[in-house]
């Protein structure tokens, strides 16, 4: 009676950890994606990259979380004005919330002095100080980095 108690109480804790980690959104897997060139192909390849391997996961059951990070040309894929891929970032907003976008505020700020005025960006995206660093701070953290 004892071992069952023991291990009912061993489940019970594994099955309060599982959720703890989903609560925290911690993922079974995650995936950070760069972009850093102002190619309609390549954005479309790190958007088609995105959608994959999330259906794999959510295929197998698995949790999974996408980053992209766009960064010196690869910035216009985040543009309001100059995105060759508008549509379809908007459709991932609505359609896979485990896809996050992340922007360089140093190409924002780079872009900002050559244009007079602040490029705009896409509401998804979030702003990070520097998409390189975010890269690295990504993979000091277990993810992984993929650049299609």
């Amino acid at each position: 009676m004892r071992l069952i108690f023991k291990l009912s109480a061993v489940l019970l804790s594994c099955v309060i950890g599982a959720a703890a980690m989903a609560q925290d959104g911690l993922a079974d897997h995650k995936l950070a994606l760069q972009i850093s060139d102002n190619n309609p192909q390549k954005m479309n390849t790190v958007l088609n990259v995105a959608a994959n391997v999330v259906r794999h996961y959510e295929g197998l059951g698995e949790t999974i979380e996408v980053r992209v990070v766009a960064f010196n040309a690869g910035l216009h894929m985040l543009r309001e004005d100059t995105s060759p891929v508008l549509e379809r970032l908007q459709s991932f907003s609505s359609s896979m919330p485990n896809v996050s976008f992340a922007a360089c505020a140093n190409t924002i700020s780079g872009m900002t002095k050559k244009e007079g005025k602040a490029p705009p960006i896409v509401a998804m995206a979030e702003t990070v100080p520097a998409g390189v660093v975010d890269l690295m701070t990504l993979d000091e953290n277990g993810w992984t980095l993929v650049r299609p």
